[in-house]
């Protein structure tokens, strides 16, 4: 019986101590749920990153680039204004999706979509916050604007 206990030892002390390095791994955490908010800082852009990224549509059609941003009296980031060949185009926030180390950001919109877009100049800028003017940008781009909070 000594025998036996004597050579079950090793194995037996082998046996406990894996099982003690498996439970001392953990399991990697679960994914994150969907909407949840997450740990990782926000990374900061500025203004001046922004202007003159390239914009393109769906497809890689170069469009312009961003020539100012326009930002509410509430401080909420509104419109981008796109520039190309001298004409000017209002661009929702919500509707670029911006890739900020590419310097791009593309318009889920078509050509053709983009084309019945009014433009105008530096010397005829739009009245951006009249609600007339506002359905009709964010409708070009198949948006509702958002609800307007004035400044408090």
């Amino acid at each position: 019986m000594r025998t036996l206990l004597r050579s079950s030892l090793p194995i037996a002390a082998t046996f406990f101590l894996s099982i003690g390095i498996v439970s001392a791994q953990k399991d990697p955490p679960p994914p994150p749920r969907p909407g949840a908010p997450t740990t990782e800082t926000p990374r900061a852009y500025r203004v001046k990153d922004l202007l003159g990224t390239k914009v393109s549509l769906k497809g890689d059609l170069a469009i312009g680039t961003v020539d100012d941003v326009v930002i509410s009296d509430a401080g909420a980031v509104e419109y981008l204004i796109v520039a190309n060949d001298g004409k000017l185009v209002t661009v929702p926030w919500a509707a670029a999706k911006f890739d900020f180390e590419k310097r791009t950001a593309t318009l889920s919109i078509t050509e053709d979509q983009y084309k019945v877009i009014p433009t105008y100049t530096v010397r005829e800028y739009p009245t951006f916050f009249e609600p007339a003017y506002r359905g009709r940008v964010y409708g070009w781009y198949g948006l509702n604007p958002r609800p307007w909070l004035p400044f408090r």
